[in-house]
């Protein structure tokens, strides 16, 4: 008999063992795990802690501009265990301090407080510095402190190795507790089991009985009596199958006797068969025949089936790709002309403010010199008189502008929000109308170009205001950059009337116009004369679709070489009747 390389006790204590195994190593690592998160959260509580602590001296030291004592503080910071890195941010997003390990930032500032991870077990918290000052709150900056996995491990190792040795120990006691009982219960019955097995004697089999000492009521005494049994019945069989060989003899000898009977009757039913199965032949070889002209006609129906799927796929998908850029051009036209708008609004507004910011600071200097004055007792009527002179007059100044650019970031701000929304809401038209041509005023500014707008001051419309302000801006900005090329004292004129519920606008310029080739493809997507300059075809486009689809309008466009260039819409104003 072969030798077994692994016995089954063997087998059974690897499985166990294994099992066990991998549940002490999940259980193990659960707990490792565990720990390290209730640990991580409290490090993340005692960074959240420090907020309170320093948050208030490093903010004065941002407001006041001491970068100093903002350092400093940072540097203290570095000393506590649990910070391994510091970062202080202006409000702008520069870097005021930056200590110990740190990771890659955004530039903007953060408005509340988060919590971040990192690669390489480095997490952060990060929280705004807000300044209050005379009931406002001002964001100066803000802080970000960072610890590591590190700090972390330090405090839980103990317990990691705690929790390994733990289980090391259990496991080692259970691997001794089962090997011990698997060879006292199983491996040594069945290795005697085997044994006397292998000593089989087939001639003798009433010596081959099973005998097994020192075995309790098992499963291996039920195999002892089992095979006992087969013992047994094998002995009985043997006499059966004795005296079922003598019968056997005589049954073969009438089978000879009935096959040869059945051998000629076979012989004549074959010549009778043979000539059946040439016929069957010739009919099968036909079928076949039939058979592949009919798959070849149906593979190559399949095949022109399957490129004309493919070809109309093929168009399908190159629709798509086709309406898809359409889209996207659109898009980037109505942003390219708003983004024209920022830039024209954030240079006009930057002067008032720049003139404000001046006079402020010359107020401050002023005051400090009347209180130092005051403090030193030394303070005149003069003085006084001659600091509030000029005080009204900077006040006066600073109130001035702001007032300026407020008014330009109001007139941008509506427009702006309409451009890039589809909201459809009630408006005056008039003033909207002057909300648009003030946020257009920068594009004038370096010319002599005249905008004239006449519009009912009562006319009030339901529709999207995004698609009015995004109609005029293209037709003043072509105008501009088309009918105008020639010439720095254009003029515009847009006068808008209202008859039986309906809304008429009559756009006019004095520019170069359009021949009667250009006009024609005029609303035409793609199509413009400024091609090699960056042009992209799309604002006059933009302009029919928002007018036919928006305002379910119509629109007309007449032009001649010189004349100068019309546009006529009409929509409804949205009201009912």
């Amino acid at each position: 008999m072969k030798a077994i390389k692994t016995g089954l006790s063997k087998k059974l204590l690897t499985r166990v063992l294994s099992v066990y195994f991998i549940l002490t190593v999940i259980v193990t690592v659960g707990q490792i795990f565990t720990e390290y998160l209730s640990t991580k959260n409290h490090v993340e509580g005692e960074l959240q802690t420090l907020k309170n602590t320093f948050s208030s001296s490093l903010t004065r030291a941002l407001w006041e501009l001491n970068t100093e004592q903002a350092r400093s503080i940072a540097e203290g910071l570095l000393e506590l265990p649990i910070v391994e890195g510091v970062q202080v941010r202006g409000e702008n997003g520069n870097f005021v301090a930056e200590f110990g390990i740190k990771a890659q930032r955004t530039s903007n500032t953060v408005q509340e407080a988060v919590i971040e991870d990192h690669s390489g077990g480095l997490f952060s918290y990060t929280f705004p510095l807000i300044f209050k000052f005379a009931g406002r709150e001002s964001t100066v900056g803000d802080v970000t402190l960072y610890s590591s996995f590190d700090t972390i491990f330090g405090r839980i190792e103990v317990g990691i190795f705690f929790l390994i040795g733990n289980a090391i120990l259990k496991t080692t006691f259970l691997v001794f507790l089962f090997m011990t009982a698997f060879r006292n219960m199983l491996s040594e019955p069945l290795g005697e089991i085997t044994q006397q097995m292998e000593s089989f004697d087939p001639q003798h089999p009433e010596d081959s009985k099973l005998v097994i000492r020192k075995v309790d009521e098992c499963e291996i005494l039920q195999l002892k009596e089992s095979y006992n049994q087969v013992i047994d019945d094998l002995i009985a069989s043997h006499s059966k199958l004795k005296g079922t060989q003598e019968q056997l003899r005589h049954a073969n000898k009438k089978l000879d006797d009935q096959n040869l009977i059945l051998e000629q009757e076979v012989a004549k039913k074959t010549a009778s068969l043979s000539q059946i199965m040439l016929d069957l032949e010739q009919q099968k070889d036909e079928l076949i025949a039939n058979q592949r002209e009919l798959r070849q006609e149906i593979e190559n129906r399949r095949y022109i089936e399957d490129e004309l799927r493919k070809r109309n796929d093929e168009i399908a998908s190159s629709m798509e790709h086709l309406q898809l850029a359409k889209d996207q051009l659109v898009d980037s036209e109505r942003m390219a002309s708003l983004g024209g708008l920022v830039a024209g609004i954030a240079h006009d507004v930057n002067t008032p403010l720049g003139v404000s910011v001046t006079a402020a600071s010359f107020l401050q200097e002023r005051l400090n010199n009347v209180k130092s004055n005051f403090e030193d007792k030394s303070l005149t009527t003069k003085n006084m008189a001659n600091f509030i002179d000029e005080a009204e007059q900077t006040t006066h100044l600073l109130l001035t502008n702001l007032n300026r650019a407020s008014e330009l970031i109001a007139s941008f701000k509506q427009v702006a929000v309409d451009q890039t929304s589809d909201a459809v809401r009630e408006f005056n038209l008039n003033d909207y109308l002057a909300e648009i041509v003030q946020s257009l005023k920068p594009s004038f500014k370096q010319t002599h170009h005249v905008i004239k707008v006449n519009c009912p001051p009562d006319l009030v419309i339901r529709c999207a205001p995004g698609a009015i302000a995004q109609i005029v801006t293209n037709m003043v900005m072509n105008s501009l950059v088309h009918g105008f090329e020639s010439t720095n004292e254009g003029v515009i004129s847009l006068e808008v009337t209202q008859a039986n519920n309906e809304v008429a606008m009559l756009y006019q310029d004095n520019g170069k116009g359009l021949s009667e080739s250009h006009l024609e493809k005029l609303f035409d997507a793609f199509f413009t004369t400024k091609r090699e300059d960056g042009g992209s075809g799309l604002g006059t486009h933009i302009i029919y679709n928002l007018v036919t689809q928006s305002l379910s309008g119509h629109i007309e466009a007449r032009s001649e070489p010189y004349q100068g260039l019309t546009y006529s819409i009409h929509f409804p104003t949205g009201l009912g009747a």
